[in-house]
């Protein structure tokens, strides 16, 4: 355009305070380049109180800047829109800006972060202010992996349904070289559960503060029935699940809508109890028997096809409490209330913390919690709940 000159001339880089408050509104205080999300308004170092955030043009105040004026070049005067700007810190206007041809950080790209971003302020902000939920973290080791949990993945999951109810999650796991085919291992990661409960989560039930607790865990599944033993139903709790396809997220999805347990009954409950729960896998009862015995009565709850991702919704996981509250009730009819039970699980962490809470201390006889041990290539017997050491 004639009129205009390369750069502004009648324009300034000046920001109205009044467009300057609903940009700090929108961002939330927080940069609005992807994948930073820096509070803007305290040192990242020091925590002290300074503001740190630049206001960066997405399409570029110059002409002849890495983005051009893009749409701006016939009505230049509104480059400092507030659609054309993003709430940034230093770091990040910098990397912005030293992409001179603006190829790596298009305006188009600038224009989706700043829109994703200020929609998910508007999801967390839009959050009823009842819906607090005290985030749990736990992880233990599995076999030769150590366990590795997100917070902000975590956190990301609730909305928006809940809010976190702290900045910081509560962490339950710790860390230590044992292996989980050695026989310190179960003591010592059930005594550091139990011990890591009672001194973070167990003050915090007995207070009226919690009313709702979301539970992330990657940890053996003995552990995690365990975990859910301890919880109980005092407190409502959310266990999530971490799914791994099409992407990984702790996003409950959609499940199928004909979905259904099944369970297999023994010929006859004359020995001693056993429950399969072949979900992940199929267990086939010489895996039980080559660890009990033959005199055994094994009850199995299944699916059609069990398979490591068959749990997506929250729904399935409920379906799963009801019925495996039911079958525990029939077993202990069949075999008497307080005869102790067997379980050989092939489970989702979620299914297994849910199993755990169903359990009634008061009602069920001891269970014994089984694990599928690959270096040993079979069942070992790897945690008690509801013994005479730990009711």
């Amino acid at each position: 355009m004639a009129s205009e000159s390369r750069t502004l001339k009648n324009v300034t880089r000046y920001i109205t305070r009044e467009l300057e408050r609903e940009l700090w509104a929108r961002a939330a205080g927080r940069c609005q380049f992807n994948g930073c999300n820096r509070p803007v308004f305290k040192s990242p170092v020091t925590q002290e109180q300074v503001n740190i955030s630049e206001k960066a043009h997405i399409y570029s105040f110059s002409q002849t800047g890495p983005r051009g004026w893009g749409p701006f070049a016939r009505y230049s005067k509104q480059i400092n829109d507030l659609t054309n700007l993003m709430l940034v810190c230093h770091d990040c206007h910098k990397t912005i800006d030293q992409d001179g041809k603006g190829e790596r950080y298009s305006a188009e790209l600038l224009i989706k972060w700043k829109d994703e971003h200020e929609k998910r302020i508007a999801i967390v902000t839009g959050v009823n202010p009842t819906n607090k939920s005290h985030v749990i973290l736990y992880g233990a080791n599995i076999g030769d992996q150590t366990s590795k949990l997100q917070p902000e993945a975590a956190k990301e999951a609730l909305f928006p349904e809940w809010y976190p109810a702290e900045e910081r999650p509560i962490q339950l796991s710790m860390s230590w070289e044992g292996k989980d085919n050695e026989p310190a291992y179960w003591k010592t990661e059930a005594e550091n559960l139990r011990a890591a409960f009672n001194r973070q989560i167990r003050p915090l039930v007995d207070s009226n503060d919690c009313s709702h607790l979301s539970l992330f865990s990657l940890a053996p599944i003995p552990l995690m029935v365990l975990l859910g033993s301890l919880l109980t139903d005092k407190v409502p709790v959310q266990a999530y699940q971490l799914h791994r396809e099409p992407t990984q997220t702790w996003r409950w999805l959609t499940g199928p809508a004909d979905f259904r347990y099944l369970v297999n009954r023994p010929v006859s409950p004359s020995h001693q109890p056993a429950l399969a729960i072949s979900l992940s896998d199929h267990i086939n009862p010489s895996r039980i028997t080559s660890v009990l015995g033959e005199a055994v009565s094994i009850w199995e709850l299944t699916i059609e096809h069990p398979h490591n991702d068959f749990l997506k919704s929250k729904e399935q996981l409920s379906q799963f409490r009801e019925t495996v509250r039911q079958l525990i009730v029939e077993i202990g009819k069949a075999h008497g209330k307080q005869a102790q039970l067997a379980f050989f699980p092939a489970m989702p962490v979620a299914c297994a913390v849910d199993l755990g809470r169903i359990r009634m201390p008061k009602a069920d006889g001891p269970w014994i919690i089984y694990d599928q041990n690959n270096e040993c290539n079979k069942f070992i017997r790897a945690l008690e709940i509801g013994g005479p050491e730990h009711g």
